[in-house]
């Protein structure tokens, strides 16, 4: 993204199940304080797929996990980090009887687009990122103007 800055946030979490819940429901309520109550859902699920995929792939004893959501006027951003930079995401074939593996899938399916690149310093970011369609502006009534 590189329009200004409306709106960001992050917030480290341990490594523990616990973690994702939390930090779903921290992403919705953001993303509706910040005026898109559409995407919440998707956003929401989006963090809780890459969290999950980071403590079960990324994650390191006594290494904290970064999410980081941003918003400008054009995008809205996640962004996953972890100390694992080895370990990079990637979809894969699932049949019908496999139980795990459609993580990727749904981040593909509910984000415009996705990526991974290094983290600062040591480790992988796995980021996600929708679209902000502009914002009609309210026509104002000319004074004196009638119909």
């Amino acid at each position: 993204m590189s329009d200004p800055l409306l709106h960001e946030d992050h917030l480290d979490y341990t490594p523990v199940p616990r973690s994702v819940p939390l930090a779903r429901t921290r992403t919705a309520r953001l993303v509706v304080e910040w005026g898109h109550p559409g995407l919440a859902g998707d956003v929401a699920l989006v963090v809780s797929e890459l969290l999950t995929n980071a403590l079960l792939h990324g994650s390191i004893r006594g290494r904290l996990i970064r999410v980081r959501l941003t918003a400008t006027a054009t995008a809205l951003r996640v962004e996953v980090s972890d100390p694992r930079a080895e370990r990079m995401p990637c979809p894969r074939e699932v049949t019908d009887e496999d139980q795990f593996g459609r993580g990727l899938l749904l981040v593909g399916a509910l984000a415009e687009q996705w990526g991974v690149g290094p983290r600062e310093g040591v480790g992988k970011t796995v980021w996600a990122e929708w679209g902000l369609a502009a914002v009609p502006r309210v026509a104002v009534p000319l004074i004196g103007v009638e119909n």
